[in-house]
C-alpha cells in the first residue's frame, strides 16, 4: 500500500496511511512526507504503536534535535534519549502526580496557543508527538493554520503588522498562569525576535506568527503590544482555522512549528496521560 494523505479540514491538516512507521523509511518516503508536510502543516497517523527508538529515528530524518532549555527545575528523565519532552502526569515511579505538583502546573501553559521553542534562537522545524496513555475524556490538542490566517487579515493590519518584530520569553506563558521564578532562575533566560509575519521556506506562503510566547514588540509599548498580540491570536484561532484531534493510543501526530499554534485542552488530572515529544529544527536533514 503506498504512502497517501488525505485532507481532514478545508484549510490543513491530513491522515497519512500506508506505511508502518516502526519500520526504518528511506530518503524518498521522508520526502514525500516533507512535501505533505508543505501542503497540509499537520499529518495524523494512527494505530503507530513506535517505541522510543523508532520515534527518535523517524524524527532524525526530518532535522537536528531541539534539545530546548535547560529545565528551570531538575526532575528525573525517564526517557533513554536525550531530546524527548515528557508530557505527562506520570513521575518517575510510574505514578500519577498530585494536580498541584509543579510539573503538572507549569505544564498547563501549554493549554495556551503556542509553537514549540519560539523563545529559541534556532527556527523549529517539526515536532512529532506519540500518544502512549490517554484519558478517557478530554486532553484533545487544536492545531490552527496560521497561512490562512494571514491570508484572511484585513489588508489594513496587514499593513500595520508588516515589519514588526515580537520578542518571545521562555517563561512568560507560565508567568501568565501565575508561575513565578528567582532572579537566579531568571539570570541565564534569553529573549528570541522574530517577525510577526513571515514566510515559509516549504510552501513559499506567508505565515502570522503570533504565539502567546510574545510579551514584547519592537516599537511598542508593552500594553499595547499584548492587546495586539491577544488579537492575532483570537484571529489564527477562529473556528475555520482549527483542527481538533482527539488522541487515541498510537497516535503519532506531526506538524510544522513554522506554520502553526497549538495547545492542549483539559483533561482530568487523576487519570493517566502520557504523550512523547521530538522537535526538530530547520538545518541538515541527515539522519545519520
Amino acid at each position: 500500500m503506498p504512502l497517501k494523505f488525505s485532507p481532514i479540514s478545508e484549510f490543513f491538516s491530513a491522515k497519512a496511511s500506508g506505511i508502518d512507521l516502526r519500520q526504518p523509511i528511506d530518503s524518498n518516503i521522508a520526502a514525500s512526507i516533507e512535501k505533505a508536510m508543505d501542503r497540509y502543516a499537520v499529518l495524523v497517523w494512527r494505530d503507530q504503536p513506535i517505541d522510543e527508538d523508532q520515534h527518535m529515528a523517524l524524527t532524525k530524518w526530518f532535522g537536528p534535535l531541539d534539545m530546548g532549555l535547560l529545565p528551570i527545575t531538575k526532575k528525573p528523565n525517564r526517557f533513554k534519549h536525550r531530546g524527548f519532552v515528557d508530557i505527562a502526569n506520570i513521575n518517575a515511579d510510574n505514578k500519577i502526580m498530585m494536580r498541584d505538583h509543579q510539573s503538572v502546573t507549569s505544564s498547563m501553559a501549554n493549554q495556551l496557543w503556542h509553537t514549540d521553542s519560539s523563545f529559541l534562537p534556532t527556527v523549529a522545524k517539526y515536532s512529532l508527538l506519540c500518544a502512549c496513555e490517554v484519558p478517557a475524556k478530554g486532553g484533545e490538542t487544536e492545531f490552527a493554520d496560521l497561512r490562512a490566517a494571514y491570508d484572511e487579515l484585513p489588508p489594513e493590519l496587514k499593513e500595520i503588522i508588516a515589519d514588526l518584530i515580537g520578542e518571545h520569553h521562555p517563561l512568560y506563558s507560565r508567568m501568565l498562569l501565575g508561575n513565578r521564578y528567582s532572579d537566579e532562575q531568571l539570570s541565564n533566560i534569553t529573549s528570541a525576535h522574530w517577525p510577526l509575519i513571515r514566510t515559509h521556506p516549504g510552501s513559499g506562503r506567508k505565515v502570522l506568527f503570533a504565539p502567546i510566547h510574545i510579551h514584547k514588540i519592537e516599537g511598542m509599548s508593552v500594553p499595547e503590544a499584548r492587546i495586539l498580540i491577544h488579537e492575532l491570536i483570537e484571529h489564527c484561532t477562529q473556528a475555520k482555522f482549527v483542527y481538533r484531534h482527539e488522541w487515541q493510543v498510537g497516535d503519532l501526530v506531526m506538524w510544522d512549528n513554522r506554520s502553526t499554534l497549538h495547545r492542549g485542552r483539559r483533561f482530568d488530572y487523576t487519570q493517566r496521560r502520557e504523550l512523547r515529544r521530538t522537535t526538530t529544527i530547520e538545518g541538515d536533514t541527515s539522519p545519520a
